[in-house]
């Protein structure tokens, strides 16, 4: 801004200059005009005096001529001239300065000369004796003026000039100052140029609008940030060069990234075929998704591209950790696969015996035995079934029964009862540590689990074994520990104990009975009951199941 207010007084200068001084020239061509036509008519008056007088002599004895002085008679017959031969000249008649003095008594003409570039003014005086006497006078054109005046026009245009030039860098170093002093934070607080203050004020509005739209961008940006933080599923926004935009800390867990990698590559993060795949679709304009496997988990990518005048400025992926629900349906496809086998062998020997009998190939002694094959299959598909509707109605959350105030002593004390028989058989030794232990729960559900878990403990233990049950109260909860010093668990399937149908002798596991979902049945009842499960083993000693419950049921059960 200062150069251009610079330049422009400098060239308002240079033009004034220019203008002035052709002004001026034709303003003083003009006045010095005007005063050669004064001096020529004067000087033909005090010659016209002498020549009326003495006549041509007057004239020759003239020693300062500045003028040209022309003499003639009424015919126009030149007399005297004073830079000329007056014999050699022609007549004079037919000039106008001469025709005007023969009629009006004086007359007046300019002639230009061509070749010299001046202007010569004739004056011609009628005498009394009707002759005329004519003074001419030469004055420079105004070209002519302006090429003699060059030179010191030229001096004093480039002083001009550099007065004009300092003058117009202090003018404009002094308006433009204030101009960049505005306090633009502040410009309606500005005490400067009223021109000024229209622009002032516009700026003082549109700060305050750019303010307001930069708070609600960082309301919008925290309700975001808020939002995508609190997401359990990843999200990624990329733009049309797979370069990362933003991120949350999901995706960066997912990946297992430490610090986020916003401005890099997307392809920074897997460069696994299909999740390359998928970002070459959604930036060609395309949805994609593939299911991928980021540290043994199952994460299911969604890719929607995004379009801003038809073209894909990026895309917005969205990764969802599908890992629970792949291993819910490899239990489920696990889960019927045994049921199917675990019916299909109770089945295959009633209808194997079934049909033996009903051949006549059984001799009449061996048809009880036969029978006893048959309901004992039977009582195991029943059991089977049984086992396997509660299981799945505690995967439903159905409860039949009502939360009551319960005595865990009681039910240990009946559980013991229960399986009193099938203890003696197997020489294991029942026992219940603690007192009365009363607590909110469903009686029959607890019960089924602490009668798992003794039934467990029974068959899988040694001869002369032990089966305890240990009861605790902890305050606001309470522990209810079955302990017996059997055959243990293997580390490598300890995990895995409480998989339906899952066993861990499963040579040996025909003879010693049951439906491979007891601790399955455990595992889901102590969560329905909102208890915890924590089981301690070594192979050889034994196993140390523990249950903690509280007092009082929940209320988000």
């Amino acid at each position: 801004m200062t150069k251009k207010i610079f330049r422009s007084t400098v060239l308002a200068s240079a033009m004034i200059l220019i203008l002035g001084s052709a002004f001026v020239l034709g303003v003083l061509y003009q006045y010095f005009g005007k005063q050669l036509d004064g001096e020529l008519e004067k000087e033909a008056s005090y010659l016209a005096y002498g020549v009326e007088q003495s006549g041509v002599d007057y004239l020759e004895q003239i020693k300062q001529k500045d003028a040209r002085i022309t003499y003639m008679d009424a015919s126009g017959t030149v007399l005297y001239d004073s830079q000329a031969d007056a014999s050699s000249m022609e007549n004079h008649n037919d000039r106008k300065e001469v025709q005007e003095a023969l009629e009006n008594g004086s007359g007046y003409a300019e002639r230009m000369s061509k070749t010299l570039s001046e202007k010569t003014v004739y004056y011609a005086l009628k005498l009394t004796n009707g002759s005329v006497l004519r003074v001419a006078g030469t004055q420079s054109s105004v070209f002519a003026l302006m090429l003699q005046l060059v030179p010191p026009v030229l001096c004093i245009a480039v002083i001009m000039l550099f007065l004009a030039g300092f003058a117009a860098a202090r003018m404009s170093a002094n308006i433009v100052k204030p101009i960049n002093e505005l306090d633009l934070d502040h410009p309606e607080e500005n005490q400067i140029y009223e021109e000024v203050g229209p622009l002032l004020s516009r700026i003082h509005k549109q700060n305050r609008q750019i303010q307001t739209q930069l708070e609600t961008a960082r309301r919008n940006q925290e309700e975001f940030q808020i939002i995508t933080e609190n997401m359990q599923e990843g999200l990624l926004v990329i733009d049309a060069y797979t370069i990362i935009l933003s991120g949350n800390s999901s995706v960066w867990r997912m990946f297992q990234v430490r610090e986020p990698k916003t401005g890099e590559s997307v392809y920074s993060l897997d460069r696994n075929e299909d999740f390359r795949k998928v970002i070459e679709e959604v930036l060609g304009g395309r949805h994609g998704s593939a299911m991928l496997q980021l540290d043994g988990e199952y994460v299911q990518l969604i890719a929607n591209p995004v379009f801003r005048d038809t073209k894909v400025a990026g895309a917005v992926l969205l990764l969802v950790n599908e890992t629970e629900k792949m291993e819910r349906e490899n239990l489920r496809r696990e889960f019927s696969a045994n049921v199917s086998h675990e019916l299909k062998t109770p089945l295959t020997s009633i209808s194997g015996f079934a049909e033996i009998i009903e051949g006549g190939l059984v001799q009449e002694e061996d048809i009880r035995k036969f029978a006893g094959r048959i309901y004992r299959e039977a009582q195991r598909l029943i059991h089977l079934v049984e086992d396997t509707i509660k299981i799945s109605q505690l995967d439903e959350g159905e409860n039949p029964y009502e939360w009551e105030k319960v005595d865990a002593y009681a039910v240990a004390k009946n559980v013991c009862g229960n399986l009193k028989e099938i203890a003696a058989k197997k020489n294991v030794h029942l026992f219940i540590d603690g007192e009365k232990l009363v607590f909110c729960t469903v009686r029959p559900i607890l019960e089924e689990v602490i009668y798992n878990l003794c039934d467990n403990g029974i068959k899988y233990n040694r001869d002369d074994g032990t089966v305890s049950i240990h009861l605790q109260d902890l305050g606001e909860s309470v522990e209810i520990r079955v302990k017996d010093n059997g055959i243990g668990i293997p580390r490598e399937d300890r995990s895995r104990v409480f998989e339906r149908f899952y066993r861990v002798d499963k040579s040996h596991s025909k003879s010693i009975g049951g439906t491979g979902l007891g601790l399955s049945i455990v595992k889901h009842g102590v969560t329905f009951l909102g208890g915890t499960l924590k089981m301690l083993s070594e192979v050889g000693k034994g196993t140390e199941i523990t249950m903690t419950f509280p007092k009082e049921r929940k209320t988000n059960l």
